[in-house]
């Protein structure tokens, strides 16, 4: 049995680590959040001690281990975007294996400062990249390396969730905290299509605003309209009459790639993977993080080029302005 401890434990993506740790037969022995509502945790591991100061938290682990001689094996992050490079660094301290959230870090450099620390610990870093687990995505990829090596596919993407008001005055809505809107909802399918696709040839940024964002990807073998939205008015009018707020859609030479089922276990599988040294490391996730960044720095051109076509959606203003 593994000792993990959970930094984020009140967040929404927190219960499905917490299955994962159970489900592999492992156990939780602390657990940080600034936030105190964490009941959820009461139906994997109601012994863990709870801590929602992080001085107190340190203390506790520092006296387990040169009190009792408990140690972690492996640190979980749950954290907003801007505080995984910080405590990935903890874990690395703690001489601990650390597992974190999308998006791993914020910009390319910190994942080589954080290989350098790897070294010096000797301990790794593991991302959870669920998608690279999911059967229907394995599938693709498996058809994309058994065809044509010189097939280029035109791709569309489009990832539409719905969220309120609450979102602009979360640190989701703060870019400096999550990175904005593509990498905070987008980094999975980015990392998805490099895996699948090969290197990045050619990135656009068609739109970029607070609720949305949309490009042109090109890899060594696709073609990537994509768009992003979290407002529920980009909603296509069949979904809405349908009262979903959520709308997932991957067409591949025009013919839709079905994925929407298959979500439920895969951080266990990926806290599987990773236990057994199977899973993926810090330059897995590299191309993701600096097409966000790359995305994130540079001015959206409009609807010019080859783009998506909601980006002729028209804009909207953000809900907090006059």
């Amino acid at each position: 049995m593994k000792n993990f401890s959970l930094i984020g434990a009140a967040g929404y993506i927190a219960p499905r680590h917490m299955k994962a740790i159970k489900e592999t037969n492992n156990t939780i022995i602390a657990a940080l959040d600034t936030f105190d509502s964490v009941g959820v945790i009461d139906s994997f591991f109601p012994q863990t001690a709870f801590f929602t100061e992080f001085e107190r938290f340190d203390r506790h682990i520092s006296k387990l281990q040169f009190d009792k001689n408990i140690s972690l094996d492996y640190v979980s992050i749950c954290t907003p975007n801007y505080l995984h490079d910080a405590h990935i660094r903890f874990g690395l301290r703690q001489n601990a294996d650390v597992i974190c959230e999308k998006p791993l870090v914020l910009n390319p450099w910190n994942i080589d400062e954080l290989k350098n620390m790897e070294k010096q610990t000797g301990k790794k870093v593991w991302n959870i990249l669920q998608l690279r687990v999911h059967p229907s995505i394995i599938a693709l990829k498996e058809k994309i390396e058994n065809g044509p090596k010189d097939k280029v596919y035109d791709i569309d993407l489009t990832y539409l969730t719905s969220r309120g008001n609450w979102y602009y005055t979360s640190w989701k809505g703060d870019i400096s905290k999550s990175g904005g809107i593509a990498t905070n909802i987008g980094v999975h399918f980015f990392d998805m299509l490099s895996w699948i696709f090969g290197d990045l040839k050619q990135n656009v940024v068609h739109v970029n605003s607070h609720d949305r964002a949309a490009g042109y990807l090109e890899f060594n073998q696709a073609r990537v309209r994509w768009f992003l939205s979290i407002n529920a008015q980009t909603l296509p009018e069949e979904i809405i009459a349908k009262g979903q707020t959520t709308y997932r859609s991957i067409t591949i030479e025009g013919e839709e790639l079905e994925f929407s089922g298959g979500f439920k276990d895969l951080h266990t599988t990926s806290y599987q993977e990773i236990i057994s040294g199977n899973g993926y490391g810090l330059e897995s996730p590299r191309q993701a993080i600096e097409i966000v960044h790359h995305i994130r720095h540079t001015k959206a051109i409009g609807a010019k080029g080859d783009f998506h076509p909601f980006v002729k959606l028209p804009l909207l203003k953000h809900p907090f302005s006059k």
